[in-house]
């Protein structure tokens, strides 16, 4: 095999085990969260709103979690429904709103994080912080070319 087809497997069969690795951390997380009858999504939208005291906007959430702002409505529509978020008036614009998270989205997320930082740490266990530190620059490369190779299919995810 030459040298340029076999850096081409490879990488490849890199992509083909990141995609793996996704599929399969993202069932499991659905089955973790399932406990407190939460999807992955979810979780997201509460947890990029526990810092947020003046809450996010649905466009700005739609960014963060790189999903089409209906998909967001239909988020945050089922956790507000839940008492877990609210939707306020933003100061600045009347006819937008602000998310933010509710004392009771508050209190079931301090319930969710420590378990889930400890899971986390269990899936991380054989990969030195150093090499895992490495991995994240080299996935955000990763996900920074694929934008730019594919930018009708960042706009649709992230339509305003």
């Amino acid at each position: 095999m030459s040298a340029p087809k076999a850096a081409a497997t490879a990488r490849y069969q890199a992509l083909l085990q990141l995609l793996r690795t996704a599929d399969t951390l993202w069932n499991a997380s659905r089955v973790f969260f399932g406990r407190w009858d939460l999807g992955p999504s979810q979780f997201n939208v509460l947890n990029l709103l526990s810092d947020q005291p003046n809450g996010l906007s649905q466009v700005e959430l739609g960014r963060l979690l790189i999903m089409h702002r209906s998909n967001v409505t239909g988020l945050v529509d089922r956790l507000e429904k839940r008492g877990l978020v609210a939707r306020r008036e933003d100061a600045t614009d009347r006819r937008a709103y602000r998310v933010v998270l509710t004392p009771a989205g508050r209190r079931l997320l301090e319930e969710i994080l420590p378990e889930f930082y400890r899971l986390a740490e269990d899936v991380w266990d054989n990969v030195p912080a150093p090499r895992a530190k490495e991995l994240a620059g080299d996935l955000a490369r990763l996900a920074e070319t694929a934008e730019k190779l594919t930018p009708e299919a960042n706009s649709i995810s992230r339509v305003p």
